[in-house]
């Protein structure tokens, strides 16, 4: 089990940052009135903000960073750290974390590194970040959390482009022993890896004119290999089920009362329907379950930090706050974290 107790470890900021342009269910021409209007019922997701092509991931986490580190009042050569989680890099090479580190005006001592883990890339980037800074030898890390995850799939694919929105959001992490522990429980399951996956592009099977050619699988389904695809069912049945289990146990082996001990449950946004069964098999209270996928749609790795900039914004701000957190995607991964945050720096959301 891989399992973190991450000490001296203060979440200090969170900050959020979103295209202006925004897209409603019905605005997409794979949709009928009829379908778009069952869509937002059942699926949740009624509007998602989307970057246009000039715009990349970094771009709105390198505004949501700068925003949050200016109202930190933190100098930017104090940075010793750079995470950058995103599977749509600027690039496939270099590291989209080392061009940050420069756009940002950033120390040459920072360490920087490029995280591609999807949904449950802001617990990874935390992990790794953590443990950095656990012991004190670097003191500050900027977690730059961020995907346009529209554009790598077909626009043609009924499955996929209603789910996902663009967005960038980052968190400041700095070392302070009077945090309290940051704990997070991992799992993989590689078996079940091609249910979320991008066939086509990468050097298992690099791009040929082939990988280009549209291929009509029903039902409103119609990609090229070189487009992410999702096996919807098998997607539903792993969010559903291990994840779940996951943060009982937990609860369990943390002795947490649901009722009483957690403030919020943050939980992936993957899509209302996910969400609900995994509400309803964990008996959580309604009241401290937060959604935004309504306005959001599915932001991948940002989903968390997007929760916590647009829905418990005024609590974080104010009081110390027990989250618990559940992500589940790519990989197939999924994680459990509990945090308990001090009252921490956290700025309007940016429209860009």
């Amino acid at each position: 089990m891989a399992k973190w107790e991450i000490k001296n470890v203060n979440i200090a900021g969170v900050s959020m940052a979103v295209p202006e342009h925004t897209v409603k269910t019905a605005d997409i021409d794979l949709f009928t009135q009829e379908e778009a209007d069952v869509f937002d019922k059942t699926v949740g997701i009624k509007s998602r903000h989307i970057a246009p092509d000039t715009m990349c991931a970094s771009d709105m986490c390198q505004a949501a960073g700068e925003k949050l580190l200016a109202e930190l009042g933190w100098e930017k050569d104090s940075i010793d750290a750079l995470i950058f989680e995103s599977v749509t890099g600027d690039y496939r090479t270099p590291p989209t974390s080392c061009l940050l580190q420069d756009r940002m005006g950033l120390s040459e001592d920072c360490f920087c590194v490029d995280i591609p883990m999807g949904c449950c890339g802001c617990m990874y980037a935390i992990v790794v970040a953590g443990n950095l800074l656990t012991t004190g030898q670097i003191k500050r890390a900027l977690l730059l959390v961020g995907d346009t995850a529209l554009r790598m799939g077909s626009m043609k694919d009924k499955s996929r482009v209603p789910l996902f929105g663009d967005g960038g959001t980052a968190l400041a992490l700095e070392y302070d022993e009077t945090a309290h522990d940051i704990i997070i429980d991992f799992h993989t399951f590689g078996k079940g890896s091609e249910a979320l996956m991008t066939p086509h592009g990468g050097f298992r099977h690099p791009a040929t004119p082939e990988s280009f050619i549209y291929e009509d699988f029903g039902n409103g389904i119609v990609r090229a290999p070189y487009h992410t695809m999702i096996n919807g069912m098998n997607v539903f049945s792993f969010a559903i089920s291990r994840p779940p289990k996951s943060v009982e146990q937990f609860l369990e082996d943390y002795q947490i009362d649901r009722n009483t001990d957690i403030d919020y449950f943050l939980i992936h946004q993957a899509n209302k329907m996910i969400v609900d069964r995994v509400v309803k098999k964990l008996r959580l209270p309604l009241e401290k379950v937060p959604y935004n996928l309504e306005e959001f749609g599915n932001l991948g790795g940002a989903s968390i930090p997007s929760l916590m900039v647009t829905r418990i914004a005024d609590r974080l701000r104010t009081e110390e706050t027990t989250i618990l957190g559940s992500s589940f995607g790519l990989g197939l991964s999924w994680g459990t974290m509990l945090l308990k945050t001090k009252p921490m720096i956290v700025p309007d959301m940016m429209v860009l």
